[in-house]
């Protein structure tokens, strides 16, 4: 399936690193990859490779970086960079986490937002892992909430005048045990649901109820009291969702949501098989119109399974096998971090994978070598300030059938993907693309064309969609 691209970055630096997220730059996409007692690094594209442009307060090579995800806090149309510190495992945090705010007036000069005078009593000092996006009220202005161990669960909103305040207690969000975890799920009802996977103990689900979130049953399957929650992603199964979750050496689960709301674990036994899951990677890697499930394994090879869609029913679990991921596989690898994102704007995602859990390790790229002439679609939405729509849903209706992607707010443990839907085609010819906002409002687009990106703004907004070549030359109200 794969085959290595690192050469697309442009060092091969050892780094000990956990979390990466990927958020849109002037020139192609950023990645920021979190350092663990080293600099952070900032991947922007520079010609035909990546290099790291991190200084300042972005490098800070002083904490000990976990997760990370990008959003916009503020709703000024760009993303902002959250990144957990944690230094001293589930006793306490020992480093301040880091609010990073982009000056879009000179280009990657950034500030911390939690070190303003405002802020002083406000620096967060705890033990988490992850970290994710939610935009509770729909108003595309975006709040972040963090994972705990010794201390509670934490979701930060910013005001305007750059004062972070702690809602969390306040919008019903509370888990207890180590919360390893925390997952964007679509509703029906357009503002997001949250997965909270827990570390040895009852993973919880949150119901966002106009803002407020309350406590749910998800039924026991995704509770799964005696599991260890590591990784969790969404993969689309024929337009529907179903959410995969990695476990720590015990059963992984693929919970499928019922019309009751509760969630019944429908994974076949190849990908149920127990393994050290660090994090879950759903994707369309070779184009072909269905998600592959890359898992990132601590001290075992890494894993890649793929859906047979041979009997053409498109809404089976059955058929997951078990395939050859190559290189990728990593057998020697240390992996906790791991995204998809296309990086080279060819239309083929690649995977990076960071390394760091137990030694440095450099980052690895990789890429499908079977895409071949396969066609694609990415689809882009936007908020009304203009900044990715992250928890938005899009769905795609093709000549072979649906397909349906949610933007990426938090990609589980860690991490997070770039904030595009990305669908391959196959053959297929894309029919219709609809989107809906967290704030529940719709979009239709038809007459779209294969092999073309578009960035789609909100209902709010006057015209629907723009072309890549637009945004790139500048001829988009929405570049900036």
């Amino acid at each position: 399936m794969f085959t290595e691209r690192s050469d697309i970055l442009a060092d091969a630096d050892p780094i000990r690193g956990y979390g990466l997220a990927v958020t849109p730059g002037r020139d192609g996409p950023l990645v920021f990859v979190a350092g663990y007692g080293e600099p952070n690094r900032l991947y922007s594209r520079n010609d035909n490779e990546f290099v790291d442009t991190a200084c300042g307060i972005v490098a800070d090579g002083t904490r000990h970086g976990m997760g990370v995800c990008a959003a916009d806090l503020d709703a000024d149309g760009c993303e902002e960079v959250y990144v957990h510190n944690c230094a001293k495992g589930v006793d306490g945090g020992g480093d301040p986490d880091l609010l990073l705010n982009r000056l879009e007036s000179e280009r990657y000069r950034w500030t911390d937002v939690f070190a303003l005078d405002v802020n002083t009593d406000r620096l967060d000092v705890r033990a988490g892992r992850s970290v994710t996006a939610l935009d509770r009220l729909g108003t595309g202005r975006y709040g972040v909430a963090v994972s705990g161990y010794a201390a509670p669960l934490a979701f930060y909103e910013l005001g305007d005048d750059g004062e972070i305040t702690d809602m969390a207690e306040a919008v019903g969000l509370e888990v207890e045990g180590g919360c390893r975890s925390l997952l964007a799920l679509p509703s029906d009802a357009g503002a997001a649901d949250i997965f909270a996977g827990v570390e040895r103990g009852p993973n919880h689900l949150f119901q966002n109820e106009r803002g407020h979130y309350d406590r749910a049953d998800g039924g026991p399957d995704l509770a799964d009291p005696t599991g260890d929650t590591r990784g969790a992603a969404l993969v689309d199964q024929g337009g529907t969702t179903a959410l995969a979750v990695g476990n720590d050496a015990v059963p992984n689960r693929l919970l499928r949501r019922g019309s009751d709301g509760k969630f019944t674990d429908v994974a076949p036994p190849s990908l149920r098989e127990p393994e050290r899951v660090r994090t879950v990677v759903s994707a369309d890697f070779d184009n072909d119109g269905r998600e592959e499930l890359f898992y990132n394994v601590l001290g075992e090879p890494n894993l890649l399974f793929e859906r047979d869609d041979a009997d053409g029913r498109g809404d089976t679990v059955s058929e997951w096998r078990r395939v050859d991921a190559g290189p990728a596989a990593e057998p020697n690898g240390f992996g906790t971090g791991a995204v998809a994102a296309d990086l080279d704007a060819d239309g083929v995602l690649e995977l990076i994978v960071v390394h760091g859990e137990v030694a440095a390790q450099p980052l690895t790229v990789y890429k499908s070598d079977v895409a071949g002439d396969a066609s694609w679609l990415r689809i882009r939405p936007t908020t009304r300030h203009g900044a990715p729509a992250r928890g938005a849903v899009v769905r795609l209706e093709t000549t072979a059938g649906v397909q349906r992607r949610a933007i990426d707010a938090g990609g589980g443990c860690l991490c997070q993907t770039e904030p595009v839907a990305h669908f391959g085609l196959g053959a297929a010819d894309p029919l219709r693309v609809d989107i809906r906002w967290p704030d529940g409002r719709e979009r239709t687009l038809t007459n779209v064309l294969a092999e073309t990106e578009l960035s789609v703004r909100h209902p709010s907004r006057r015209s629907a969609a723009i072309t890549e070549e637009q945004w790139q030359r500048g001829d988009s109200p929405l570049r900036r």
